[in-house]
């Protein structure tokens, strides 16, 4: 099958990125698969197994689209699908806050949850390819916990992270992906010794850093379309300690971690971290979302679309838009 793969970003990424190393990884087993992939990207992009086609900013990025290929697949909205020659799916990966707002029939959600606040079944997990990832060794000691994400964003709670282990002791703290001092959640500054900020992290220190934490503190205020933090950390052998909003509690069931919106419930949870098993969440992680897997199921959605067949029998929309600003945290 030939296939486009579009993306209104520079590939590759290095640190931050999460869409993109799954955009990536995707691409690269498709053709480990025997498939032609070519990328319609930014400039600057590069590719070492698949050829690159640049965007033209001057254009609609749907009338770039080569008439030779078997489908599309676009990481970005489309403004106008009428003009998109050939068979094509949209993957939808964030979050929307308007009702109103028709998405197209052949989009594809990252989650289940994802899917169905958008009244759609269908969805696709998420997947990483894990040789790209250092070994992992399980029987690492284990000091400290970490946070993961872009910790500016209010809706990633960093601040709840850090309350759990306040609560906890002599126990500690590393956010991956956040500095000290922040103007952007209301000029934070995080004074505990407990505390310690990595900043953005990537490749082999990320690795070894997720490798040595006990589990991943993640209380989001919002309902997470997947979250890439997750399985990277279960990857690593960490159980995940978070909210019960959006795909976690399909990606989280109770034998690898622990889900509450109430801090002192969640703080007594991480307590116990030591109940669950590195192996078991490794083991998890490592089967269930690995890149290869989420090829698979993409590209039963590529004949679905190559065949005449539309993914939703009505354009998705936003069931129920999220009203307060914050999903519930005490």
């Amino acid at each position: 099958m030939r296939i486009l793969i579009v993306h209104s970003t520079v590939l590759p990424v290095f640190l931050y990125g999460g869409t993109e190393r799954v955009i990536w990884c995707l691409g690269r087993d498709l053709v480990r698969m025997g498939h032609e992939v070519t990328f319609l990207l930014k400039q600057g992009s590069t590719c070492d197994f698949a050829p690159v086609l640049h965007i033209d900013d001057r254009k609609p990025i749907e009338q770039q689209v080569p008439a030779e290929f078997d489908v599309a697949h676009f990481h970005v909205q489309p403004d106008a699908a009428a003009h998109i020659r050939i068979p094509y799916v949209v993957t939808m990966h964030g979050n929307l806050s308007n009702a109103e707002t028709a998405l197209d029939r052949n989009s594809i959600f990252v989650s289940r949850n994802h899917a169905e606040r958008f009244g759609s079944r269908s969805w696709v997990h998420n997947g990483l390819d894990w040789d790209d990832y250092p070994p992992v060794n399980l029987a690492v000691r284990r000091d400290y916990f970490h946070f993961l994400g872009k910790a500016a964003w209010r809706v990633k709670n960093v601040q709840g992270a850090i309350d759990i282990v306040r609560r906890l002791g002599s126990e500690r703290l590393l956010v991956l992906g956040g500095h000290r001092f922040n103007v952007n959640m209301g000029l934070r500054l995080t004074l505990s010794p407990k505390i310690r900020f990595k900043g953005m992290v990537g490749g082999a220190e990320k690795a070894a850093l997720l490798n040595g934490s006990r589990g991943l503190i993640f209380p989001v205020r919002w309902h997470e379309p997947f979250g890439l933090a997750i399985i990277e950390s279960l990857y690593f052998g960490c159980p995940v300690f978070g909210t019960p909003y959006g795909s976690l509690p399909e990606l989280v069931p109770a034998e690898y971690g622990y889900l509450s919106s109430r801090q002192a419930e969640l703080a007594e949870a991480v307590r116990h971290w030591a109940e669950y098993s590195p192996v078991r969440c490794h083991e998890y992680a490592r089967d269930t979302f690995d890149s290869a897997s989420m090829t698979i199921a993409y590209l039963a959605k590529y004949e679905m679309v190559a065949n005449g067949a539309l993914l939703n029998d009505v354009s998705p929309r936003l069931r129920e838009p999220q009203r307060e600003r914050f999903l519930e945290w005490r």
